[in-house]
């Protein structure tokens, strides 16, 4: 039978009274540097086929992505590999069955957030 009351039904959780955990915003944002780094991906793959082409076709790709604007996608991406790999890790911990409480799993997401940012400055100081 059709259920009369399905339009009365509440939502849960709405989003009016529902509050971002940080877990939460740590997972939706391995999904979100996952996808941008597909993008940064077929730039680089755009460059190696750039290079193969032809002398001035590489003189165009190599002009952008070493433009202030392509140093700053790039930065972001190597952002994004340390963020992802990090929260890859993070997983892996999870999928031992360890520090799963809610203490241990927000430290977890503090160490990939402020870690990713560290590694970076790193990364990019050594290329530099």
């Amino acid at each position: 039978m059709a259920d009369v009351n399905r339009g009365n039904r509440p939502l849960s959780p709405h989003l009016t009274i529902y509050r971002p955990q940080l877990n939460s915003i740590t997972s939706i944002l391995t999904r979100i540097t996952g996808n941008a780094l597909l993008i940064s991906a077929l730039l680089v793959v755009w460059w190696f086929l750039a290079a193969a082409t032809s002398a001035e076709y590489f003189d165009f790709a190599n002009d952008i992505l070493t433009s202030w604007f392509g140093n700053i996608v790039m930065t972001l991406s190597v952002l994004g590999v340390w963020y992802h790999a990090l929260a890859g890790v993070r997983h892996l911990i999870w999928d031992n069955a360890k520090m799963l409480d809610l203490k241990s799993a927000d430290r977890l997401s503090w160490v990939v957030l402020i870690g990713s940012v560290v590694l970076t400055v790193i990364t990019v100081l050594a290329i530099c």
